[in-house]
């Protein structure tokens, strides 16, 4: 009985966590729509390709994306990689 309480404690932590992670990344896709002028669909597939290609953590390049939104520079490995894949995207979208 106490092992099955403390799976459904450590359950029920890691689903707050993926919560509020999913949150912070939905912001990042904000702040891309806005700036990239790209459809939501497409931003998560952006911010991953970010990280891809530049081998930072996709909760970085979202922390980044987030920060750029409020005026910061982005670096500029990421910045180059940012316009890459917004370019890749708008490439892919049907005219």
């Amino acid at each position: 009985m106490m092992e099955e309480l403390e799976r459904l404690r450590v359950e029920n932590r890691q689903l707050r966590q993926a919560r509020a992670s999913h949150a912070v990344v939905d912001q990042a896709i904000g702040v891309l729509t806005v700036l990239g002028q790209l459809p939501p669909c497409d931003g998560f597939t952006v911010l991953r390709e970010v990280s891809q290609h530049t081998n930072i953590k996709l909760a970085q390049v979202v922390e980044q994306a987030l920060k750029h939104g409020q005026g910061a520079a982005l670096p500029d490995v990421v910045l180059g990689e940012l316009h890459a894949a917004l370019a890749r995207q708008a490439a892919s979208r049907p005219v």
